[in-house]
């Protein structure tokens, strides 16, 4: 099982498509793909910085912006489909669909991840990796992630990765590995790398 973060940043972005549609070609893996905020969570930012609501606020705003990128998603891929849900997404596998998450259900019940800005879909995502005992989770960029694309702590002084992600894999048995947005053919090669690191 992997799980597969797309960022916010390809909301226009032709790959976007391409990862989805190879996502839900492979049958070799079971993936679950996680959505960013996109232009959603864009929004959200700018409203906070005119009406200065708590950070608290923003981030539930922010997950309920996952959910709509999602929604977008599904509108893309039609193998793909939304779940909520842990048994949402056991049941998308049984029936060769695409899960993809949207988190604002779980993330409502989640007390164990700060509530503001430091945790964005990058550690929102490695928390569902952990919630589903996934062996690893593959994160989409717009940028190159360095030579250090599979250590949080470069990933996030790079600015590439949010600055809680490092903390909350630190001491948990969860491989990941950031890549480019181009790298969408190379999904079989991606994947065994990342499974070579568990």
């Amino acid at each position: 099982m992997i799980v597969v973060k797309l960022g916010g940043s390809l909301a226009i972005d032709p790959s976007l498509r391409r990862w989805l549609q190879e996502l839900a070609g492979d049958s070799t893996q079971r993936f679950v793909v996680v959505p960013g905020g996109g232009p959603f969570a864009d929004t959200v930012r700018a409203a906070q910085g005119v009406w200065n609501f708590s950070d608290q606020a923003a981030h539930t705003l922010a997950i309920a912006a996952m959910d709509q990128f999602g929604r977008i998603f599904c509108a893309l891929e039609p193998r793909s489909v939304p779940c909520s849900t842990r048994l949402q997404i056991e049941r998308a596998w049984a029936d060769s669909r695409l899960p993809v998450w949207l988190p604002g259900r779980m993330m409502a019940r989640d007390r164990k991840l700060a509530r503001n800005w430091n945790v964005t879909s990058d550690t929102i995502a490695a928390w569902l990796a952990q919630e589903l005992a996934a062996s690893g989770l593959l994160l989409v960029k717009s940028c190159d992630p360095g030579a250090n694309p599979c250590d949080a702590a470069f990933l996030a002084a790079a600015g590439i990765v949010d600055t809680g992600l490092p903390a909350f894999v630190a001491d948990r048995a969860l491989a990941l590995l950031a890549v480019h947005k181009d790298r969408w053919s190379e999904l079989a090669q991606l994947t065994t790398s990342l499974l070579c690191r568990v």
